[in-house]
C-alpha cells in the first residue's frame, strides 16, 4: 500500500532527479561558443558535432520504454546517468586536448544517457502525479529548468572568471553523480514487465495509435523550439548581435528562468483552463519571442524575446508526457513513443539549424522554429485527458 509519506518522498526524489538532469544537460550549453571555439569548428561543423547527441538519443529512446518496463525507472536512471556522467567527462577531455573525436564520443554517451534518463523520470513522475490526484508534472519539469538555471549560472560565472570549459564539465559530471545515485533509491518500487508489451499493447501498436502520434507532434513542435534555444540562443546573440560570451550566457539564462517560472505556475493554469487552452496560449508567446530574437533590432529586444521564447516553450513537454501517460498500464510504452517523436525534433533540430546557419546566418536559420510551433498548435487537441482509470495502489 502506498502511503502519503511514500508519495511525498517519491515526489521530492523525482523533482531532484529532474533538476539534476537539467544541470547535467545544461552544464555546457551556456558555453557552447567556447566548446565550438576550443574545437575550432564552423557553424556547420558544430551542428554536425551536435548530431552526435541527436543520433544517439534518437536511436536510444525507442528502447527506453521497454527498458523501463523491465528494470523500472530507478535502475534505468542509474544506468543512463552513468552514461551521461562519462560522456560529460569525455566532452571535457575533448575540449582540453582539442580532439573532436573524443568530444564526439562524449556527446554520443550524453545523448544516449539523457534520452533514457528522461523517459524513466517522466514515467515515475506521471505515476506520482496520478496517485496524488493533481497536476504536478509541470513542476517536475520546472525542476529540470531549475537545474538548467543552475547550469547556466555556473556557465556564466565560469566564463566571467575564465575557468576552462573542461574543468567545468568535470565538475558538472561529479555533481550529477553525487546527487542522482542516492536520490533514485527513494522512487516507488516497480515490478518487472515484459519489455516488448505493456498489458496487451506492444511498442509497434503504440506507434499506430493516432492520439499517441499526435501527442508526439505536440512534443515535436515545442521540443524543436526548446532544443533550438538550448543550443543556439547563446550563439545567436554572439554571432547575430556581436555580444560577448557573458551576455550570451545571461541571455540563455533568461530563457531558462522564464521557462522555469512558467512551469512552476503552469499547473494552476492547466487545472483552471485545461491542457489544450494552455498549449495554444503558450504557442502565441513562443512565436512572438522567436520573432523578437531574430528581428535584429537590438540586444535588449532579443533578450526580451528570449524570455517570451522560454515561456512559450515551457509546457509542451510536461503536458505531452502527462497526456501520453494518462493510462498507467501503457505509460512507459506511450511515453517512449511520443518522446521518440518529440526528442527527434528536440535533438535533431539544432544540427539542422547549424547547417542552415552556415548558408543563411544563424538568425535566419531560427525561422524554422516558427514552423515547428505551428505543428504543435495543429496537434494540441490530442492533449485532452482520457477518462481516469481505476488505480491499483499496490506496488507494481
Amino acid at each position: 500500500m502506498t502511503t502519503t509519506t511514500d508519495l511525498d518522498r517519491a515526489k521530492v526524489a523525482v523533482a531532484a532527479t529532474f533538476a539534476t538532469n537539467g544541470l547535467a544537460f545544461a552544464g555546457w550549453l551556456g558555453r557552447a561558443p567556447t566548446v565550438r571555439d576550443e574545437l575550432h569548428l564552423s557553424a556547420a561543423g558544430f551542428g554536425l558535432l551536435l548530431l552526435c547527441i541527436s543520433a544517439a538519443a534518437i536511436l536510444t529512446i525507442p528502447l527506453a520504454g521497454p527498458l523501463v518496463q523491465r528494470l523500472g525507472p530507478a535502475r534505468t536512471i542509474m544506468i543512463s546517468s552513468s552514461s551521461m556522467v562519462v560522456g560529460l567527462i569525455g566532452l571535457g577531455t575533448g575540449t582540453l586536448t582539442g580532439d573532436v573525436a573524443i568530444a564526439a564520443v562524449g556527446l554520443v554517451l550524453v545523448g544516449a544517457g539523457n534520452s533514457s534518463w528522461d523517459v524513466a523520470m517522466n514515467v515515475e513522475g506521471a505515476d506520482v502525479e496520478r496517485r496524488l490526484g493533481r497536476t504536478i508534472m509541470p513542476r517536475f519539469h520546472a525542476g529540470f529548468s531549475l537545474g538548467t538555471v543552475l547550469g547556466a549560472g555556473l556557465s556564466a560565472l565560469a566564463a566571467a572568471g575564465g575557468l576552462p570549459i573542461w574543468s567545468q564539465l568535470y565538475l558538472t559530471a561529479f555533481l550529477a553523480a553525487a546527487v542522482t545515485f542516492p536520490t533514485v533509491r527513494r522512487f516507488r518500487p516497480h515490478e518487472v514487465h515484459d519489455p516488448s508489451r505493456s498489458d496487451g499493447v506492444s511498442v509497434a501498436q503504440a506507434w499506430r495509435e493516432p492520439r499517441t502520434v499526435l501527442i508526439g507532434l505536440i512534443m515535436l513542435g515545442f521540443g524543436f523550439a526548446e532544443g533550438t534555444a538550448n543550443d543556439w540562443l547563446a550563439i545567436s546573440l554572439v554571432d547575430g548581435y556581436g555580444t560577448g560570451e557573458t551576455v550570451a550566457a545571461i541571455g540563455y539564462g533568461s530563457f531558462v528562468i522564464a521557462m522555469t517560472l512558467s512551469r512552476l505556475f503552469g499547473g494552476y493554469a492547466i487545472e483552471r483552463w485545461g491542457r489544450v487552452a494552455v498549449l495554444r496560449t503558450t504557442v502565441v508567446a513562443g512565436l512572438v519571442g522567436v520573432l523578437l530574437v531574430i528581428s535584429g533590432i537590438g540586444v535588449p529586444v532579443a533578450l526580451l524575446g528570449g524570455l517570451l521564447w522560454g515561456a512559450g516553450s515551457s509546457l509542451g513537454f510536461p503536458i505531452g508526457m502527462s497526456a501520453a501517460a494518462d493510462d498507467p498500464a501503457r505509460a512507459a510504452i506511450r511515453v517512449s513513443v511520443a518522446g521518440s517523436i518529440g526528442y527527434g525534433a528536440f535533438l535533431a533540430g539544432p544540427p539542422l539549424i547549424g547547417v542552415l546557419a552556415q548558408h543563411f546566418g544563424v538568425l535566419n536559420a531560427i525561422l524554422c522554429v516558427l514552423a515547428a510551433l505551428a505543428i504543435g498548435l495543429f496537434a494540441s487537441g490530442a492533449a485532452r485527458p482520457l477518462p481516469a482509470p481505476v488505480i491499483d495502489d499496490e506496488p507494481r
